[in-house]
This record gives structure tokens, sequence and C-alpha cells, in this order.
């Protein structure tokens, strides 16, 4: 026999946002339900940041997440920001270290953050109930049942044992069930299709933070020098990053590439600026000086000698074919100074067209999402449905690689917990 149970807030979605809204509400002495249709909570926490989670940074600015409506973010996260999700981790003395560009990872393990959430839900009241497939979500326009305000009925497939369906109805339905990245951990289109459900507009979604892949020769290059790293700078048509680029047997990964990612459109080139401290006029001067001071040596022999900047022999042999086979075992004094400008151009600017990325599989984030100027920037409520709220990644709001899509979930999370 199917039964129901009312709660004040139901949660859909046992990720970061989820789980840092449905706190908020149960601290506000709310009676929350979170339903997770995986069988078990904050798997993407688990798997993040190497096992490690990236859970927030030091620095952050509206000009760290990327959106078709810029000034959505800046709200929520004016009013939780990285220094109250801090603070969280520090009454727990979770021990955390600072990397490079101002990410916080756990010294010990992301199960830190994902037991220190749960012991706030469990402070809190909340209930969590797992591997919960919804079938059916319905609007109540309102109606008091039994002197309860219910707004949503829910029927999901919980009442195993008997073989009926479990119904749930709430005041307030938080859609925070992510978007389509990673879907090994569960990820679904689920959230957009609430979203359509109810009216609203979903953005184009793509794959973000995520590798290139190449399928032209520079995937010969690119499987030959795998595991390989090189601090570079990265760009395409409006976008550029100063970090490292990994070699891979597909392509390009590494910070640099899965930024740049977010900005790169499919069959525009990407360029490779392996000397990215030093201008055009200088690398020449460099090289120059080196047809002065070894006239006899080979280049190959001396581009790794470079004071600041440190390259593989195996990446120069790469570099040697695309740009100076000709020259490869003529002395440096042979060399014309017009070759050498144009090698000099090369390094700084090695160009390759990438075939795609690595999609979904293995993205970190999915770009766009439920358009956010049907939302409000405040309280994360829909302005068509009275009582629906969408938070974290399920919104058209991503953020770079540093721990900047955790921020936006618990600020998200937090700006809807307030409020249901």
């Amino acid at each position: 026999m199917a039964t129901t149970e009312h709660y004040d807030v139901i949660v859909i979605g046992g990720g970061a946002s989820g789980l840092l809204c449905a706190i908020t509400a149960g601290q506000r002495g709310r009676r929350v339900l979170v339903l997770e249709s995986s069988n078990k909570v904050g798997k993407k926490i688990l798997m993040s940041g190497g096992g490690r989670c990236n859970f927030t940074n030091l620095d952050v600015l509206p000009k760290n997440f990327i959106s078709n409506n810029p000034r959505f973010c800046i709200s929520a996260l004016k009013r939780y920001t990285q220094w109250d999700f801090i603070a969280l981790v520090e009454k727990y003395k979770i021990p955390y270290a600072e990397r490079d560009l101002g990410k916080l990872f756990c010294l010990d393990s992301a199960k830190d953050i994902l037991n220190m959430l749960l012991a706030e839900c469990d402070a809190a009241g909340v209930t969590i109930r797992t591997d919960c497939k919804i079938s059916t979500i319905d609007s109540l326009a309102g109606q008091a049942q039994q002197g309860l305000q219910a707004r949503y009925a829910i029927k999901t497939n919980l009442d195993k044992a008997s073989e009926a369906s479990t119904g749930f109805t709430c005041e307030s339905l938080v859609v925070a069930c992510g978007g389509l990245s990673i879907p090994t951990m569960g990820a679904s289109g689920f959230g957009y299709d609430i979203a359509r459900q109810f009216g609203h507009t979903v953005l184009p979604t793509r794959a973000g933070l995520v590798p290139f892949t190449f399928s032209d020769k520079f995937k010969d290059v690119s499987e030959r020098l795998s595991g390989l790293a090189v601090d570079a700078d990265l760009s395409c048509e409006g976008a550029s990053f100063n970090e490292a680029v990994l070699f891979t047997h597909r392509g390009l990964s590494g910070p640099a590439a899965l930024q740049l990612s977010n900005y790169w459109i499919v069959g525009e080139a990407i360029v490779l600026n392996l000397f990215p401290t030093e201008s055009e006029a200088e690398l020449l001067d460099w090289l120059l000086s080196l047809k002065r001071t070894h006239p006899k040596s080979l280049l190959r022999t001396l581009l790794a000698e470079h004071p600041t900047v440190r390259l593989a022999k195996s990446l120069v042999l790469e570099l040697q074919v695309e740009l100076w086979e000709k020259h490869a075992d003529t002395a440096l004094a042979q060399i014309p100074d017009t070759a050498l400008a144009l090698i000099g151009r090369g390094l700084q600017a090695w160009q390759q067209k990438p075939s795609g990325t690595e999609g979904y599989r293995t993205a970190e984030v999915t770009l766009g999402g439920v358009d956010t100027t049907e939302l409000s920037s405040k309280t994360m409520e829909s302005n068509l449905q009275a009582g629906l709220y969408f938070v974290g990644e399920v919104v058209d709001v991503s953020g770079h690689l540093g721990g900047y899509n955790f921020q936006w979930a618990w600020a998200s999370g937090h700006a809807a917990g307030e409020v249901v």
C-alpha cells in the first residue's frame, strides 16, 4: 500500500549544493528530506581533487564564473563566502592546505568534507534517503492537506518491501541534482527535465573543465609525450590560461587545458605558448645570443637550457619536427636569423586544432543549464513557480577550476536554504 509523508522542504540531489541547502534549512527548524538517486550521497565530493577535495578558493570573484547572466552569481557569493565555508571546515578541525592560485585542499581525504556535511545534516535533523528514483512530480498549487501547506507531490520507488510507491509532499522543492558531467557518478539530465516541466528555459549544455582530444597528427605527438607536463600559456579566441598543460594519450589535459575547454568552440584552434614569460623580442634575442655563444651547437641541445623555461628533451624533439626540421642538424651559426625568428614565433604560438573533448564522461562540470533570468538571484526560487528552487550545477553558472564550482554549490545552496 502506498504511503505519503510530508516535509517542509524536499531537496532532490545529495551533492554539495543539496546538502548545504538541507543543512541551512534544517538549522532554521524546517523539516527537511534529501532524496538521492544513487546508493550514497556526495560521490562527486569524494572523487574531487584527486580524493582530497578542492573545497573552495581563497580568491572568489564574479570573474571566476561563467554564465549567460554574469551578475547572477554575485548575490549568493557575497552572502555565503569562502570564509564562511572555511570557518565550518575549521570548526571540525579538518586539516587543509593552500596550493597554487589560492586552491584549498584537504590534507587527508575528501571524506572529511562529506563526513562534516553529514554530521551537520544529522545535527539539523535532516533525513536522507538514497537509492531513490522519482517517478513523478506534481504541483498541488498550494493545497492545504491535513493542515499542512503542500505545494508539491512526489512519487518514488522507496517502498521496495511492498512493491508500492512511497509518496512525499512538501511546501518547498529544491532541485539540486547537478548536470550531465561524469554519468558514472549518477549524473543525468533529470534536473533539466524538472525545469522544463515547470516552464523553465534550459540553455544549451556542454561539457566543461574537460580534456581536449585530437584526431590528426598531433594525436600521435600527444601519445608519445603522454604523461609529460609543461607550464605554458594555452589560449583560444577570447581566453587564455597560464598553468600546467599535460600531454595525454588522447590529447591535452592539465589545469590550463581544462580551463580553456570552458571557452573553446568546436572547430577553433588553440595556441600553446611554451615561453609565456618572454616577449617575442626577448625570446629572439636569447636565440640570437645562443647563435653567437654556441655557433657550432644544434638548437635542440640548447633549447632545454633556457634560464626559466625547462623543456623536456622529448618535447624538444617533437618541436624540432614541427618547427625546424630542415635545420635539425644545422649548426646554429648556419641558421639564418629570419629562420630563428620564425622558430621563436612557433615556440610561442604552437597552434593545434582539437577534434573535440572527452565529453561528459570526464568533464568536471556542465556548462549551461537552467536560465538564471527566470530565477531570483537572492533566493534561487523560480520566478515562474512558487516554492520551486534550483541550486548548484543544474543552474547556468559554472566556475573555473580551483574550488569555484564547490563555492557556487555552497553559496547557492545556502541562499535557498535560508528561505525554503
